[in-house]
């Protein structure tokens, strides 16, 4: 929902945007209708079993490849076996114009072949710890979209989970991109903000984060870094 005040399209760190309200409305919603799909199966949406036994609080699905502590793998044995839902061509389009959104023109976009997309529900308890990206074997930027609620980003450096960070207020419609010297940065969410979702989008609660990534993978046994 957009507030009284414009808020400024920010480069966070070198390679690191913040594009607010990127999304309109009607492409919120039509993700939105996508991702409850994709929830249903054939991999349902799960909260991801941890290797130590923890339980993750948001609720997870993927599309093109399933991830599992920390792995790719293209059914989700941890799961129901089930091979995930395909990649769809419209998902690698809207990856696209997000980097030349984020970077601009000069950015190759083309050359970007996003073929997962993590999905991410979280409900007013949800949190996400300081972790980095680094299953994929691609260093192509990462591709992140914000519906719903309101939440704290926290995005730090790529030596550790401790500061320097930086908070972000992500909103919905709100376009992150990062690559470069910040492809492996550390960044989690501590905080969610209920009762800041627009119901026009289809969300009248909780937070949804649609990640686009390139695995760098291919064929069908082959899986990430353990």
């Amino acid at each position: 929902m957009a507030g009284l005040f414009p808020r400024p399209r920010t480069v966070v760190a070198p390679g690191a945007v913040h594009v607010p309200e990127w999304l309109s409305v009607e492409r919120q919603r039509e993700l939105v209708e996508a991702c409850r799909g994709w929830a249903r199966g054939p991999v349902p949406l799960r909260h991801t079993v941890l290797p130590g036994g923890g339980v993750m609080s948001v609720q997870s699905v993927c599309v093109g490849w399933h991830w599992q502590p920390y792995r790719y793998s293209r059914t989700a044995d941890d799961v129901n076996g089930a091979r995930v839902a395909e990649f769809p061509d419209w998902l690698v389009k809207l990856g696209r114009e997000a980097l030349v959104e984020a970077y601009g023109e000069e950015y190759s976009a083309e050359a970007y072949a996003p073929d997962t997309a993590l999905i991410n529900f979280y409900d007013d308890a949800a949190r996400m710890g300081m972790h980095q990206d680094k299953e994929e074997r691609s260093g192509a930027p990462v591709v992140s979209l914000s519906i719903g609620d309101t939440c704290v980003f926290r995005f730090g450096n790529t030596e550790d989970r401790g500061r320097p960070y930086t908070d972000v207020e992500l909103a919905s419609g709100d376009l992150f991109v990062f690559g470069g010297p910040s492809r492996f940065a550390f960044h989690g969410v501590p905080k969610v903000r209920p009762g800041t979702a627009d119901p026009a989008t289809g969300m009248s609660g909780g937070r949804l984060n649609v990640t686009l990534r390139e695995t760098g993978l291919a064929g069908p046994g082959a899986s990430g870094r353990q």
